[in-house]
């Protein structure tokens, strides 16, 4: 099953009158979208646009936290407003909304258990110029479309300053998120997470690189400065004008669309561009950043990828890869060795597609080699299932409107505003069962926790929808070698269970978790949690 493309099929059986009248299991495909006038990517020249490298945030001023131990906390500002980037050489700039005027923003570097704050400043226009529908979650007509709110994704952060969807504001206001960093060290990135509006903030442009540093990796001695190299992998379609063009449905009112997959894959914001390296060893941090797009990674010629970390921080052992299949918002940390190529060029692609190109300096006889990468990197024990107090079976859902109008997706069978149904107690673990009814893979992703991929297994769609009976139908399978460490995100792969170990640590509060498939997300593929405090007995609401 390729992960890029999705058809609509059954959905889950018994969402237990969480659903009006007139929704059924997804059996009809929804209107096809609207391409629009777009450029062909192909007409423009490749590697003709150095790869831009996100600058650094600085902080703005020190201050002291009250529960803080005397040392000053760095405190800086982001703001969000529209700016005009260019994307490709041949291409007129385009409007954006952006993180400080870079897409992608400017990315915010910090060290394990050192403390932060940011103030995000929305100073977006006062209207969304991508197609808002107001008849999906969270939306109303007339209700304000330029509203934002960041989560940096994968942060073990506080559930005030975590970026709940629902708490976002509009332009002319700001909020101050506070930042404690109690996490190794790993590559994070920060998002809009806006009620009904996050797949267009995104698909604007509002994203950038969130690095957590710590003495565990110093000490590994990796490929460091000039020779760590951010990647932001995103995808767009453009108009000739260069105009950003996101897809509608055709339906009068109606404007959502299952899937955006833009036809311009970007790196860092630049359509196909090239990066000068030297003949050594570098790091790389990738971002999958797509609204939808999966990534399938692969180094021209056979070159082998050493994959070192992924969502949250260093794997075990380094892991040698053919290529990498990157879901939206996974990320993979690796190191790709230069020093054998002096003088050629060859590029990274994306299934089969070359994306950027790699062009390696001749040896001037003066390079040093960069160290081997270590054998061992990060102490990761096994998976302990029997810890667990809990194990939860729930379920990827489709449904489709009997007027043949709209879709629906669901976790649970249970849409964003029902009672919150998942209530882990700080300080456990629980097993979570990814019931996925579906022909798509859909990256699931919890708010604040790490945890462990345990396996998949397929399972009779057709049973479980109709009979509720689990019968499975191989057996299960391991997680690949780059999801052994401790993840963020999951994917939850067609016809399948995936379970996950999931120690809820962290900080008690309403968190969420959801596909990340933007425009999934959006109709509703998204539910709140509450991370209740050991002394609480009281029923989540």
């Amino acid at each position: 099953m390729n992960p890029t493309r999705r058809r609509f099929i059954l959905g889950a059986a018994g969402w237990g009158g969480a659903l009006s009248t007139g929704w059924l299991p997804a059996t009809t495909a929804q209107a096809a979208p609207d391409k629009g006038d777009t450029i062909d990517p192909r007409t423009l020249a490749s590697f003709v646009d150095a790869l831009p490298i996100p600058p650094q945030a600085s902080p703005t001023r020190q201050h002291s936290m009250p529960d803080a131990s005397g040392e000053p906390v760095a405190h800086y500002r982001i703001d969000m407003h529209e700016a005009h980037i260019k994307v490709h050489r041949d291409l007129p700039a385009t409007r954006m909304w952006t993180y400080n005027g870079h897409f992608p923003g400017p990315t915010i570097e910090v060290v394990r258990d050192k403390p932060i704050t940011v103030e995000w400043v929305n100073k977006l226009p006062p209207k969304h110029f991508l197609p808002v529908d107001f008849t999906i979650c969270g939306m109303e007509p007339g209700a304000p479309t330029a509203r934002s709110i960041v989560h940096v994704h994968g942060g073990r952060t506080p559930s005030d300053s975590d970026g709940y969807p629902e708490d976002w504001y509009t332009p002319g206001n700001a909020r101050t998120s506070r930042y404690p960093n109690g996490q190794p060290a790993t590559t994070l990135w920060y998002h809009d997470h806006a009620m009904g509006t996050a797949r267009l903030n995104h698909y604007a442009g509002l994203m950038g690189f969130y690095l957590i540093r710590d003495a565990q990796e110093a000490a590994l001695a990796l490929p460091r400065g000039g020779y760590e190299i951010p990647l932001m992998l995103t995808d767009r379609s453009f108009g000739a004008d260069g105009s950003l063009y996101y897809p509608t449905s055709g339906v009068e009112g109606r404007p959502w669309v299952a899937e955006v997959r833009g036809n311009a894959i970007l790196v860092n914001g630049k359509y196909a561009p090239y990066l000068d390296v030297e003949p050594t060893r570098y790091r790389f941090r990738v971002v999958n950043a797509s609204n939808q797009r999966f990534f399938r990674l692969k180094l021209a010629g056979g070159r082998p990828i050493t994959q070192i970390g992924s969502d949250q921080g260093l794997l075990a052992a380094p892991a040698e890869r053919g290529d990498i299949l990157l879901a939206p918002a996974e990320r993979a940390d690796v190191i790709v060795d230069f020093s054998t190529s002096s003088g050629s060029r060859f590029t990274l692609n994306s299934d089969g597609v070359p994306i950027m190109q790699f062009r390696v300096a001749a040896s001037p006889g003066s390079v040093v080699s960069a160290p081997a990468v270590p054998d061992r990197l990060a102490s990761i024990p096994a998976p302990e299932t029997s810890k667990a107090v809990r194990e939860r079976h729930l379920s990827l859902d489709e449904y489709f409107h009997t007027t043949g109008r709209s879709m629906l997706m669901l976790l649970g069978g249970k849409r964003w505003y029902a009672d919150v149904t998942e209530d882990p107690v700080l300080g456990t673990q629980e097993i979570w069962h990814l019931i996925n009814t579906t022909e798509d893979t859909h990256p699931i992703h919890l708010h604040l926790v790490r945890f462990r991929v345990l396996d998949r297994r397929p399972f009779d769609v057709f049973q479980y929808q109709n009979f509720g009976h689990m019968r499975f139908l191989d057996a299960a399978s391991a997680p690949n070698a780059g999801e052994t460490g401790w993840k963020d995100t999951v994917q939850a792969h067609a016809g399948m269970v995936t379970r996950i170990l999931v120690p809820f640590d962290g900080y008690p509060g309403r968190y969420v978790w959801h596909c990340h498939i933007w425009e999934h997300a959006a109709n509703e593929m998204m539910r709140p949690y509450v991370l209740r405090a050991p002394d609480d007995d009281t029923q989540p609401a």
